[in-house]
């Protein structure tokens, strides 16, 4: 399938030059979509220059800070618009690895959806803090016991879809902007009966540049995930 990674950005400076073609040696016949939420630290600009000199990569500008799952679902719509038959969700500070692409693209040939997965055998985190590990694990038990979804790593933000399975899922109808937004989209391909795989990844932290992971943010899923349940 024509396969396209969908990559927001906000400030990854230090990250976008080295990130892209890692990505497009990963995979053969792989394309690029940098959503950028008008980063100040100059992502927008090297994006286009990417662009550029590459026709693999494509540019999708936003006008402000908008939050990951209105970044994601603008990135969706743009890969619908354009054809592509399989869309991955991918961050691009190097914590999602792009040694793992291979993998999540063939099992989308089997499979709506595919997660590279940190919970499951053979997953794993590296240079993470006790506190880090235990907020992760924590949140992801217990956005399964209201959810009643099998998945392990529900949090995860390493996600490969199917078009066909985001047209299914109606974009329009998905609330969350923050990092719960990846909690409600598993949650709804669940509840349409998609068939869903983890595949084992390993998630190290991030080299360069700061994370957009904040207490707010991590505090926000925990109501949210109720309101999800319950709509």
């Amino acid at each position: 399938m024509k396969t396209l990674i969908c990559m927001p950005t906000y400030n990854e400076a230090e990250n976008i030059d080295r990130i892209v073609p890692a990505v497009l040696a990963a995979v053969d016949g792989i394309e690029i979509l940098i959503i950028d939420d008008a980063s100040p630290d100059g992502t927008g600009a090297m994006a286009d220059a990417l662009a550029e000199a590459d026709p693999r990569v494509h540019v999708l500008h936003r006008e402000g800070k908008a939050g990951l799952g209105p970044a994601y679902v603008a990135g969706f719509r743009w890969g619908l618009d354009h054809g592509y038959g399989a869309m991955i969700e991918m961050d691009a500070d190097f914590s999602h690895q792009p040694e793992h692409l291979p993998e999540l693209v063939a099992q989308l040939g089997r499979y709506d959806v595919v997660i590279g997965s940190r919970y499951v055998a053979g997953g794993g985190t590296t240079d993470w803090g006790l506190v880090r590990r235990l907020i992760s694990r924590g949140g992801g038990f217990y956005a399964r016991a209201i959810l009643g979804v099998d998945v392990r790593d529900l949090t995860a933000g390493f996600v490969g879809w199917r078009a066909s399975s985001l047209e299914r899922l109606n974009l329009d109808a998905v609330e969350a902007a923050g990092y719960v937004f990846q909690i409600e989209m598993k949650y709804r391909a669940h509840q349409l009966g998609l068939s869903i795989l983890e595949v084992p990844i390993t998630f190290p932290d991030r080299v360069a540049g700061e994370s957009k992971m904040t207490p707010a943010i991590a505090l926000e899923a925990l109501w949210r995930v109720w309101k999800i349940r319950y709509k």
